[in-house]
C-alpha cells in the first residue's frame, strides 16, 4: 500500500541553524479525552495543529521534551502517554529543506476547562475523520460521495492498477459486515492519494470540487491524529487504557459511552456489561448517583489491578447489530 508524507510548511515549528545534511527530530502529541460521550482532541493554531515542537538538547529525553512542549504550548499537564509512531518518510522537510523526523506520542487524560489561549482548545475528534463514526450507522457520506469519488478514481487507472484500487477500495471502505474501526489511516491514506482531501490538493498545488468534508490540519498532522486513533481503537480491546478517560466513579452507560466514543460504533447494552463483568475491569462502589434526571444508577470504579495496568485477555467488542 502506498504510503504518503507531507512537506513541512512555512509555519512548521522554527529550528535552530543547522547544516543542510543534517536531520531535525519534532515531537508531537496526540492528547485524547472523553467528555460528555464524545472522543476529544486537544489541538493549537485555532484546531489546525497538534501540540508539536522540536526536541532540543536541553531536554532529558523525547518524552521529556514532549512534556514541555505540551505544557508551554497548551497550559495542559501530560498524564497517560506513550510513543505512538515515528514519521520519516524522505520527503518530510521544512522549508529550508532540512529533513524532519516527527516522534508522535499517544496521551489519554481527562478534559479540564479550555486553556486560557485563544488558539488552543479540545475538539471533537470526528471533526476531522466524519466518515468514522458510525454510532448512528454508516454515515450517509460513504455511499453518497467517497464510494462514488474513490470508484471513479478507480476506473481512471490502467487495467490492472484498476483492479488493485478497486480492491482497496472495498477492503478499507468495505459493507457494513466488513467495515473495520482500526483501518483509520488506512483510510485516511487512501482518501489523499485519491485526491479527496484538501492536504492533497494542497500538496499538488491543484483544486479539487470533490474534496470530502473533514476539517484539514496544518503539516500531516490529521495523518498522524489518524495513526493515534487506530491505535486507541485497537488497544481498548485488550488493555484497560479506558480507565485514563474516565473519572473516579462513573455509570455502566457512561463506560459505554466511552467504549463507543473511541470505537465509533454503538454497543450491545446487555453483551457489554457482560464483556466488563469477564474482564473483571470494575467494581461497584456502594454509592448511587445523585440529583440526576431519572432512576438512580450505581457507581463504579476500577479495580486495584487494573489500575496497575495489568493486561487482559483479547476479546472483540460487543458490537450493536
Amino acid at each position: 500500500m502506498k504510503v504518503f508524507s507531507l512537506p513541512m510548511s512555512p509555519d512548521y515549528p522554527k529550528l535552530a541553524a543547522t547544516p543542510g545534511n543534517t536531520v531535525a527530530t519534532e515531537l508531537v502529541a496526540v492528547l485524547v479525552a472523553v467528555a460528555q460521550g464524545q472522543p476529544r482532541v486537544l489541538t493549537r493554531d485555532c484546531a489546525q495543529a497538534l501540540p508539536a515542537g522540536p526536541f532540543e538538547s536541553s531536554h532529558r529525553s523525547l518524552q521529556a521534551g514532549l512534556r514541555a512542549w505540551v505544557e508551554a504550548q497548551t497550559h495542559h499537564p501530560l498524564g497517560y502517554v506513550e510513543q505512538l509512531y515515528t514519521f520519516a518518510d524522505g520527503d518530510r522537510a521544512n522549508q529550508q529543506g532540512q529533513r524532519i523526523i516527527s516522534v508522535s506520542y499517544l496521551g489519554l487524560t481527562r478534559e479540564l476547562d479550555n486553556p486560557d489561549i485563544d488558539t488552543v482548545g479540545w475538539q471533537d475528534w470526528y471533526r476531522y475523520f466524519p466518515w468514522e463514526d458510525w454510532r448512528n450507522g454508516p454515515p450517509e457520506m460513504i455511499a453518497e460521495q467517497i464510494m462514488p469519488a474513490l470508484l471513479d478514481w478507480s476506473d481512471q487507472a490502467p487495467a490492472v492498477a484498476r483492479h488493485q484500487r478497486r480492491h482497496r477500495v472495498a477492503f478499507t471502505f468495505g459493507s457494513d459486515a466488513a467495515w473495520s474501526e482500526d483501518m483509520v489511516l488506512q483510510r485516511y491514506e487512501l482518501l489523499f492519494e485519491a485526491g479527496l482531501v484538501p492536504e492533497a490538493a494542497r500538496r499538488s498545488g491543484a483544486t479539487s470540487a470533490a474534496l470530502l468534508p473533514g476539517d484539514a490540519m496544518r503539516h500531516d498532522h490529521r495523518r498522524i491524529l489518524a495513526t493515534a486513533m487506530a491505535r486507541l481503537r485497537a488497544k481498548i480491546r485488550y488493555r484497560p487504557v479506558v480507565f485514563e478517560l474516565m473519572p473516579p466513579e462513573f455509570t455502566l452507560l457512561q463506560l459505554q459511552h466511552a467504549f463507543e466514543a473511541v470505537a465509533g460504533r454503538c454497543l450491545h447494552k446487555q453483551n457489554f456489561r457482560r464483556f466488563i463483568e469477564q474482564q473483571a475491569l470494575v467494581e461497584e462502589t456502594g454509592q448511587m448517583t445523585r440529583g440526576a434526571a431519572g432512576r438512580p444508577a450505581k457507581l463504579f470504579q476500577f479495580r486495584g489491578d487494573v489500575l496497575l495496568e495489568r493486561a487482559i485477555s483479547g476479546s472483540k467488542l460487543p458490537l450493536a447489530r
